[in-house]
């Protein structure tokens, strides 16, 4: 079984549907360490309330957070790391020795890049009105949302639905994609 960690700088709603996949034999998968970069992470919480390794790493608890994390990732021996929702650039010393892999609330390559993310890219669907949107797991490199696409999974925008109702649609989308994107990765 290979290993993954988790990154989340905030809810890191992903780790539910991970957690839950790997626990019904869906995923493959051993969750090694959950990290955040947010003491406020209420993804660190989960992560203990399901019996998880969690770090917080972070220019206050460490003098190099990329090494520090680099040195995290090989001591649990992870393969693999699933952002979820983790809101800082990576290095280039993890995106070339680790299989990392992202979702983003949206088609990209429409509404990627920087500061599209959450409800910023929800908001912009809504302003624009467009008539689809989505969610894409993707492969992570340097670039913000560029990696190669490895699933996309999409909802028709009804005329009623607002920036709340679309972000609501599009987490429950979500869940299901994490999912079958990372068994189509890892297989």
């Amino acid at each position: 079984m290979k290993n993954i960690a988790i990154f989340a700088s905030h809810n890191g709603s992903g780790l539910d549907a991970i957690v839950e996949a790997v626990n019904k034999g869906i995923l493959p998968l051993n969750i090694a360490l959950v990290v955040s970069n947010n003491t406020k992470a209420k993804a660190l919480q989960k992560a203990k309330d399901y019996k998880l390794t969690c770090k917080l790493v972070n220019t206050k608890t460490y003098d190099d957070p990329d090494d520090a994390l680099y040195l995290l990732l090989q001591e649990h021996k992870c393969e693999y790391i699933f952002l979820s929702g983790y809101m800082k650039k990576l290095p280039s010393i993890l995106t070339c020795n680790f299989k990392i892999i992202n979702s983003h609330p949206s088609l990209l390559p429409k509404y990627g890049g920087t500061g599209m993310y959450g409800r910023f890219v929800h908001e912009a669907v809504i302003k624009n009105k467009e008539k689809v949107s989505g969610v894409t797991i993707h492969e992570v490199n340097e670039q913000y949302d560029e990696g190669k696409i490895i699933l996309q999974k999409s909802v028709k925008i009804l005329p009623d639905d607002t920036v709340d109702s679309l972000e609501e649609k599009i987490k429950n989308l979500e869940k299901i994609a994490i999912v079958k994107g990372l068994q189509l990765y890892i297989s």
